[in-house]
């Protein structure tokens, strides 16, 4: 966690120099649960020595799963680099800057 005692800085101040915001964590939050749904996606009964279950090769655990596995990976990198909208919390007015008379 990050300490305002050894900056001297406020807490809100710290939390606009973070890399991630919340959005991006909701983001990250529902594409870990995309993922895990892909995982879920593909288990199921195995094949034993003595017996066959022709389920293994069913299109839910051969398509589905992993293209829903790899669609969150990709929403993932998504969520992780997310532009965030931050406030400028210092603002230039015209009377101070000289070079916007220009």
């Amino acid at each position: 966690m990050i300490s305002s005692t050894n900056t001297g800085e406020t807490p809100a101040r710290l939390r606009t120099l973070l890399p991630l915001t919340r959005l991006n964590f909701i983001l990250m939050a529902i594409a870990g649960i995309v993922i895990t749904a892909g995982f879920l996606l593909m288990t199921g009964e195995p094949s034993g020595a003595d017996t066959f279950n022709p389920d293994i090769f069913s299109t839910r655990r051969i398509v589905v799963g992993p293209t829903i596995t790899f669609l969150g990976y990709i929403f993932m990198g998504v969520a992780i680099m997310w532009p965030t909208r931050r406030r400028d919390t210092t603002t230039t007015s015209s009377a101070t800057n000289p070079a916007s008379k220009a």
